[in-house]
């Protein structure tokens, strides 16, 4: 019996391109061109407004509950659920501000949207998705979010969860699927 060893060549023309960083890889063979992912300094300015929008809402909390007669204690149940009013904090602010803007308050300031990767903007069951993964990234000690320094294409856990990922504002134009796609390599050209 007889083994070939014989293998057809890859051909790597795309290769360089991708390694840029500012493409994630497409999903099937022939879908069309995506638009540029945002940089992680514009990403990571907009995580740092909403983690101080959040801790400044969860400051007011523990503030009107001192106020209201509430009692701080040293104990490791009072630890406990001070910790799980953090959490369900951050999941409250991510799903309401994701599922009914798409966005959130840091994003919208640093003029960030999420797209889908084919380039449109997302439909509700990825926003719960991406919803789902915000708890996700952020409930194994931010390690879904830091995940974006390791990606190749500098995404995040929600962002593969949920088949979306972060864009500049300016990319997204409500117009048809191929009219925005059209529009982003107009503007991602002239860049």
């Amino acid at each position: 019996m007889e083994i070939a060893v014989l293998q057809p060549e890859f051909d790597f023309a795309g290769a360089e391109a991708h390694r840029s960083g500012k493409w994630p890889r497409r999903g099937l063979p022939g879908e069309a061109p995506l638009l540029p992912v945002a940089e992680l300094a514009d990403r990571w300015r907009a995580g740092r407004i909403d983690a101080a929008i959040l801790l400044l809402a969860y400051a007011g909390f523990l503030a009107l509950f001192g106020l209201l007669g509430g009692h701080f204690g040293f104990r490791k149940v009072d630890a406990a659920v001070c910790v799980a009013m953090l959490v369900l904090f951050h999941a409250q602010y991510f799903a309401l501000f994701t599922l009914c803007g798409g966005s959130t308050p840091g994003m919208r300031t640093c003029g960030l949207r999420v797209a889908t990767f084919d380039g449109a903007p997302p439909r509700l069951g990825q926003l719960l998705w991406r919803s789902f993964g915000y708890l996700v990234s952020g409930g194994t000690l931010l390690l879904g979010f830091l995940w974006a320094l390791w990606d190749e294409d500098h995404l995040t856990w929600h962002d593969r969860i949920s088949q979306t990922y972060v864009t500049h504002s300016e990319f997204l134009i409500e117009k048809g699927s191929t009219g925005v796609i059209a529009e982003s390599q107009r503007l991602a050209a002239e860049k």
